[in-house]
């Protein structure tokens, strides 16, 4: 049973080796800078509907991209090649987020409320989140966003509103992960997609060792 947490100035989280076999920690608490940045260096996250209570999750296995591991089909490197997309970070985090919402707007398991996209402007704000943006004719036209923490990035959500425009955002975050040294992507859930791109199981104890070789400085 996952635990309930409240609202108080206790920041802290059940054991992460607790949580239910679907991954579910605990119900409840708050989105604060404070417990979110707690979460993340734990492998915990927020996940849930609008109107449910805020549910935190801890996979026993973890779905990850490790930057230099990034896959590139033939025909997005042709893309690449001829597109005038143009790639950023961190030029317009609020309308990456609110894009991502706008964009599941109609799908009933969306979770990007107002609170979440509130606090995730905030945990930018405070130099914890990040984005990457795609444009293309002065338009944004795709992009994403995550947590980043020290060497280790925890990816949230992405969109696209011109074909591959999410594939070069995420292209293009791997490659200058790899640069910088990062240890991983977190991906959260596994789709198809991502495990097209490179995407793969690692365990929670290997992932809880990346995570604390790549805490130690904020590189992004």
């Amino acid at each position: 049973m996952p635990l309930y947490i409240d609202g108080s100035t206790d920041k802290s989280f059940p054991p992460p080796e607790s949580a239910g076999e679907d991954g579910l920690l605990a119900v409840g608490g708050d989105l604060s800078t404070e417990r979110l940045l707690n979460a993340y260096t734990k492998g915990i996250f927020p996940w849930y509907n609008k109107g449910m209570p805020i549910l935190w999750w801890c996979p026993h296995e973890r779905f990850v991209i490790i930057p230099g591991e990034i896959k590139i089909s033939r025909s997005m490197k042709k893309f690449i090649k001829k597109t005038d997309m143009r790639v950023s970070f961190n030029a317009d985090f609020a309308a990456v987020i609110h894009s991502c919402r706008i964009m599941r707007e109609l799908d009933p398991g969306t979770w990007i409320t107002d609170d979440m996209e509130a606090a995730y402007n905030a945990l930018h704000k405070a130099g914890y989140a990040s984005s990457c943006e795609v444009w293309l004719g002065g338009e944004l036209a795709g992009g994403l966003y995550g947590v980043c923490i020290g060497r280790c990035f925890f990816g949230e959500s992405m969109f696209s509103k011109a074909e591959n425009a999410s594939k070069l955002a995420l292209i293009s975050l791997a490659q200058r992960l790899e640069a910088l040294g990062f240890e991983f992507i977190d991906c959260q859930f596994h789709t198809p997609h991502l495990e097209s791109m490179g995407g793969r199981y690692i365990s929670y104890k290997e992932y809880m060792q990346m995570m604390e070789r790549g805490l130690n400085t904020n590189a992004f």
